[in-house]
């Protein structure tokens, strides 16, 4: 058994000993076998859930899973805490000099009067510290990992600050319906490879008209599929009551396209 002093109120220092603790060798069996990969998907999931409490609007839910997200900040600074990299304090060290060196408007003397300008500067001071030097740079330092529709949409942002853009909304969308035409062609051909492309191509063309019409291309697809997923449930329901006796799958594509139109 590990000793641990039993309080009303913890804090962050309590935390990070006990992450410690959970990860000593008399700790966790399954703490202490942990690696930065082999928890990395808990990580992500644990801010989905985070952003899943903000769009409820829960308060009580947000709080209990920002917890969840910084215990994992603390168990892999633990990590590399017994590795001799870096630790906790060193997290919030770079974090805090990060947050003076691009914030001059506030720190310094620079002056920023609007959210553009504030920006501008941000993106300025990032560029050096990364050590960008081209506009090119920019976009590759998007993380891969995010999400496919939130990267397309941040690369295509970052593209616009080099006048690399379209003139107009109707540019857009007529590239988008070329992009159609090449996916079109590219099925007919039976290409496989060909297809996968053009169908990449029109996904992000998609995305280009997101981002002119300032909308959020990874929520639009979210909305879109939680309005399916409400549609299904209805059209299942109506299935149920119109036939009985015979399983939803067994129905022809005719009869669940009228039940689909009569829901919707």
């Amino acid at each position: 058994m590990v000793e641990f002093n039993q309080k009303d109120n913890y804090n962050i220092d309590d935390l990070i000993e006990i992450v410690k603790l959970l990860r000593s060798e008399n700790g966790c069996p399954w703490d202490k076998v942990q690696t930065h990969k082999s928890i990395k998907k808990d990580f992500l999931e644990e801010v989905c859930e985070v952003i899943e409490a903000i769009e409820l609007d829960n308060t009580a839910l947000l709080r209990e899973e920002l917890g969840d997200v910084l215990l994992q900040v603390v168990f892999h600074s633990s990590i590399e805490t017994d590795a001799g990299n870096f630790n906790f304090d060193d997290v919030c060290d770079e974090v805090c000099k990060k947050l003076i060196l691009r914030h001059p408007h506030v720190f310094a003397n620079t002056v920023a009067d609007s959210v553009d300008e504030v920006l501008n500067n941000w993106n300025s001071i990032k560029k050096v510290e990364k050590g960008q030097d081209t506009y090119t740079d920019t976009l590759k330092s998007v993380a891969r990992t995010l999400p496919a529709l939130m990267k397309a949409q941040k690369v295509g942002k970052r593209a616009t600050r080099a006048g690399m853009d379209f003139q107009s909304l109707a540019d857009v969308v007529s590239s988008m319906e070329s992009e159609k035409a090449e996916l079109d062609e590219a099925i007919i051909s039976k290409d496989s490879e060909r297809i996968f492309d053009e169908f990449g191509d029109l996904l992000f063309a998609c995305v280009n008209i997101a981002r002119h019409l300032q909308i959020d291309a990874e929520q639009a697809l979210i909305q879109a599929t939680d309005k399916f997923i409400n549609r299904f449930e209805k059209t299942e329901v109506l299935a149920k009551k119109e036939f009985p006796d015979t399983d939803m799958n067994q129905l022809s594509p005719e009869q669940l396209d009228e039940l689909w139109k009569r829901v919707k």
